[in-house]
């Protein structure tokens, strides 16, 4: 993650900005590498200019450093800091659609890969919000952004202080929360139909022992080989597709 200052994000690689720039996103440059023209550069331009948002050519050592030594393939766009929803607008995001909310819940994520590949996942099978912590976690960065190939602008994330008082006040409001674990129901047997919310743990601790007594069933993805676990954004692509075509979809 590279931050000129705490006001100002980069999103980094051609796609990932042409989403970027295709968003309500507050954009304040694009950074362009000099004499690349092809037609993709062209397109970033042209939205960029169509916007009046000011594009900079700059030498490929200026993106290297802007982007940390990531493969930004030319294209740096400066954005203001990603804006976090609120949980309720997780609920309008559902009742826009006329659907009962289906929301993720991660507990802990740190790797922003995981984060971005989640996010992907999510937007493809309609999840409408994700919610996060604000402490040790990571947080909506440029690597979440890239990863993300542009699911970023479109899907909804919420941070909590307290995943648990989070639980206990979605259950009053009639959500179902399911969690991940070594222990519980087959999540090929699971019917995500109604208002649910699936919790993903952290990638090494799982689901922290309090927020795991709040849920109200858990799942588990069977495994047969010789390694006994997925890594988190694998895991929670499966349930999401699980719960997703459970859903009718």
């Amino acid at each position: 993650m590279v931050n000129t200052n705490k006001d100002t994000e980069f999103v980094i690689g051609r796609h990932p900005a042409t989403e970027t720039l295709k968003s309500n996103q507050d954009i304040n440059k694009v950074f362009i590498q000099e004499e690349l023209k092809s037609d993709a550069i062209r397109d970033i331009i042209t939205l960029a200019q169509k916007k009046k948002i000011i594009v900079s050519k700059v030498p490929k050592g200026k993106l290297d450093l802007l982007s940390d030594g990531q493969n930004h393939q030319g294209v740096v766009v400066a954005i203001a800091a990603y804006k976090y929803a609120e949980i309720d607008d997780l609920f309008k995001a559902a009742a826009s659609k006329n659907e009962d909310p289906f929301f993720l819940i991660l507990d802990g994520i740190e790797d922003p890969h995981n984060l971005g590949s989640i996010m992907r996942t999510a937007d493809a099978a309609g999840v409408h919000g994700i919610i996060i912590p604000k402490r040790r976690a990571v947080q909506l960065t440029s690597t979440v952004a890239k990863t993300s190939t542009g699911a970023i602008e479109h899907v909804p994330v919420a941070r909590v202080t307290n995943l648990v008082q989070l639980v206990k006040e979605l259950k009053k409001k009639n959500v179902w929360v399911f969690g991940t674990d070594m222990n519980g129901t087959d999540f090929r047997k699971w019917n995500a139909t109604g208002a649910v919310a699936l919790v993903i743990g952290n990638e090494g601790k799982g689901i922290s022992p309090l927020l795991k007594k709040e849920c109200d069933e858990m799942l588990t993805i069977p495994m047969i080989g010789h390694v006994q676990s997925l890594n988190a954004s694998v895991a929670a692509s499966l349930l999401i597709y699980q719960g997703f075509s459970s859903r009718g979809n």
